[in-house]
């Protein structure tokens, strides 16, 4: 059973780069509409059982927790008007590959806070960026959009790093519905700005464009991290951070399949290359990690706060 809803979320998260890419092409529906709606109805939907159970919970947010989720909010908006904006212009397979590089963003922030990491983590991170490069230069030859989308889908990798770490600050008090609908609703806050000052509609579609929001919405953010959200309960962390870099092929194949999507053959190396780099990277955190909590008492940082990194964005 665990195996079937891994694979609905793998599915899941993997359909998000196809079915955002198609909704854009044959749509009127942008990049900042997708963004806004998927985080409202995906606030409202993790509301509901805060409200039914316990609404004052809302009420107990310090100020802190607000600082931080509205931090992980300002980041997660910009990460997805970055990625979106990426599929535009490169290939689906490409702009997933790179904005899935938040693990590997994560670690070089860690690097800068002065964390040292062990040799398996760095060789990791050599190659993750290694996988950036084979794709980024096969796109320069392209095109200079297919490289402004590389770049974008970089960007939004690394703004996604930024958001797990925001959220993990949150995340070290505040229960997951609470954080979640608090993180959500001022991340569609700051981009339906976004798309007020720039002129961007966020209604107006027609019935397609609509079908386009919803089935992103449920099947990216509601069934996707929602099937990961229930293994984390019943698998270890480590294999649910495995199973999500499936999303990376499982892009690549969804859009081959349903959008006849067909990239160079060093573009695959590529995708390859940063597949591999994650792996290394998620293991030997997971080796850091479990290390320090068998010397540290349980319960100092939560195991909400790795939950949320294990989920990813997208």
């Amino acid at each position: 059973m665990n195996f079937l809803l891994a694979a609905v979320g793998v599915l899941g998260v993997a359909s998000s780069g196809p079915l955002i890419a198609a909704t854009l092409g044959a749509t009127s529906v942008g990049a900042l509409a997708i963004a806004f709606w998927r985080n409202a109805i995906a606030a409202v939907v993790m509301a509901g059982p805060v409200v039914v159970r316990n609404p004052r919970h809302f009420g107990r947010v310090t100020g802190a927790e607000f600082r931080w989720s509205l931090a992980a909010a300002a980041a997660l908006a910009l990460h997805f008007a970055c990625f979106i904006t990426s599929l535009q212009l490169t290939s689906v397979a490409a702009a997933t590959a790179l904005v899935c590089l938040q693990s590997a963003w994560i670690a070089v922030f860690q690097l800068f806070r002065g964390v040292r990491h062990p040799w398996p983590v760095l060789v990791g991170l050599g190659i993750a960026f290694g996988g950036v490069v084979t794709i980024t230069g096969f796109d320069m030859g392209a095109s200079p959009e297919a490289l402004l989308g590389d770049l974008l889908a970089v960007a939004g990798g690394a703004l996604a790093g930024i958001y797990t770490l925001a959220g993990g600050k949150a995340r070290q008090s505040m229960g997951t519905g609470v954080y979640t609908t608090l993180c959500y609703g001022m991340c569609a806050a700051i981009v339906g700005g976004l798309a007020l000052f720039a002129g961007v509609p966020l209604a107006g579609f027609d019935a397609a464009g609509w079908l386009g929001i919803i089935a992103i919405t449920v099947c990216a953010q509601l069934v996707g991290h929602t099937a990961f959200n229930h293994l984390l309960a019943t698998m270890s962390p480590l294999l649910v951070s495995m199973i999500i870099l499936l999303e990376i092929p499982g892009a690549a194949l969804l859009a081959a399949a349903f959008l006849g999507e067909t990239l160079p053959a060093g573009t695959y190396a590529g995708l390859a290359l940063i597949l591999v780099g994650l792996a290394v990277v998620v293991l030997g955190q997971r080796r850091v990690r479990s290390v320090r909590n068998s010397g540290e008492a349980a319960g100092a940082q939560g195991p909400d706060a790795d939950r949320l990194a294990d989920l990813g964005t997208d």
